[in-house]
């Protein structure tokens, strides 16, 4: 199964259950609908589904509208890029609202664009950045496991936050992955454990851990594997107690973010811990990332094993 049809059969089962839900966005019950991630949800939906303009600023104030009106709803969104349209509505509006306990929710569900070769007006990774300026809560999610913990958690619950997912991932075959332990309410998730390193995934880069541990496998290094897939998030206690145990730490993070929450959690990290191995692998900023290009983190596996080898 395509992990785009999965998420696909979740948000259908989910809406399934709900009355008086509105969805909308554009070409969400139309067209490819969204490649196939909204596809037949107006079936599904025993509320109201909406084929909207592109007008972002407006939708995202409906949606909050919606909300004051004790009417829950969807915002869904092809790329994240058209966020930034509703920067205002999700600052100042929700600054209002959200003196008051909301009983309705408002969920806008952008895709991230991190397929490569989009250029410069397709390619806004920075999910930590809306989470950031507006205060608000963001998930990402990548797998089995963590998509159906999030979306069953937080769609529909009352409130507002982002929900989103990577495009690089979509059009793959679901990640289906064994899982020691998840949060309740979706802020990280535990895959593997082990005493030699703990590595750390932020945002859509799980993939680069799981190819990472098990080349450390092959050099006889055993890694703790966690995901952090909350973007305004702040308690590590589980993740800190690991790292005390293995005592090196590797942080994967491909968001496109310069204020980056993994920067966050490694400031915590070293105040609780005495680490002997520390290694952060991010983006580096270039002119190229301006460009068509394939968007991928590079990543030399021998070298960050060599070091905690050594």
């Amino acid at each position: 199964m395509k992990y785009v049809q999965y998420i696909n059969s979740l948000l259908n089962q989910h809406i399934s259950e709900h009355e008086n839900l509105v969805l909308f966005g554009q070409n969400i019950d139309a067209g490819s609908c969204l490649s196939g991630l909204t596809r037949g949800l107006s079936s599904s939906n025993r509320g109201v589904t909406l084929n909207t303009p592109n007008s972002e600023n407006t939708l995202v104030g409906m949606g909050f509208g919606l909300m004051l009106n004790d009417v829950s709803s969807v915002f869904f969104m092809k790329q994240i890029d058209f966020l930034l349209l509703g920067i205002d509505q999700l600052v100042n509006t929700y600054n209002i609202i959200r003196q008051v306990k909301p009983k309705a929710s408002f969920t806008v569900f952008p895709i991230t664009v991190d397929s490569g070769y989009e250029g410069p007006q397709a390619s806004l990774n920075n999910l930590d950045d809306f989470c950031s300026i507006a205060g608000i809560e963001g998930f990402s999610f990548t797998n089995k496991t963590d998509t159906k913990n999030i979306i069953n958690n937080h769609l529909t619950k009352p409130g507002f936050r982002i929900l989103s997912t990577g495009q690089r991932l979509l059009q793959q075959e679901l990640l289906d992955l064994d899982c020691l332990y998840e949060d309740v309410f979706g802020n990280y998730f535990q895959y593997s454990k082990g005493n030699d390193v703990t590595i750390v995934c932020f945002n859509n880069a799980i993939t680069y851990g799981l190819a990472l541990r098990e080349l450390m496998l092959e050099r006889k290094l055993d890694s703790s594997l966690f995901s952090v897939n909350a973007h305004l998030y702040t308690d590590y206690t589980r993740l800190i107690n690991d790292i005390r145990n293995t005592g090196s730490l590797i942080i994967i993070d491909d968001t496109k973010s310069i204020n980056r929450s993994s920067d966050r959690f490694l400031v915590d990290v070293l105040k609780s811990c005495d680490l002997k191995k520390n290694i952060t692998i991010s983006r580096k900023m270039s002119q190229e990332n301006f460009f068509p290009c394939d968007d991928v983190l590079d990543i030399d596996y021998n070298e960050i094993i060599n070091e905690m080898a050594l």
